[in-house]
């Protein structure tokens, strides 16, 4: 089991989050697969969003699954798009750090490729209970009213 994570960000943060992910893969024992990391500013993460789900405002994590790959080889996941000026603004808002922030998007947004949802409250504490399994502390989703 190995998980391929594909980054060509320059960010310093690239290198742990690109381990933070093997090992996220690890936890969720992911058969061999592949996944793309984009860690981006805010200005691209809001054209995104308002491309692909009609909402002109940046956001923290966009997720971009694959869908079904019937061929040989690693699973490709899909693509996670990460806004760095996002994380460094919730550090601030939530007492939090960048780094911690950073790790909280990449988990919730894996979860996402992996088909979890939050839009019903049975859904967001299993998806919010397999954040903590891979943060070892309380995901993204405990900020929210959502559970």
């Amino acid at each position: 089991m190995t998980l391929r994570v594909l980054c060509t960000s320059r960010s310093s943060q690239a290198p742990r989050l690109v381990a933070l992910a093997q090992r996220f893969a690890e936890v969720l024992r992911l058969p061999t697969s592949e996944l793309s990391l984009s860690l981006v500013r805010d200005a691209q993460i809001r054209v995104l969003k308002r491309d692909y789900f009609g909402v002109d405002a940046p956001t923290d994590v966009l997720s971009f699954p694959a869908g079904d790959f019937p061929g040989p080889g690693p699973r490709p996941l899909g693509d996670i798009v990460i806004s760095l000026d996002t994380a460094r603004r919730a550090a601030g808002e939530f007492d939090s750090t960048y780094e911690r922030e950073l790790a909280l998007y990449l988990a919730h947004g894996l979860l996402h490729l992996l088909g979890y949802d939050h839009t019903t409250r049975p859904q967001a504490r299993r998806m919010e209970k397999l954040e903590r399994k891979l943060l070892g502390h309380a995901g993204m989703l405990a900020r929210s009213v959502e559970l």
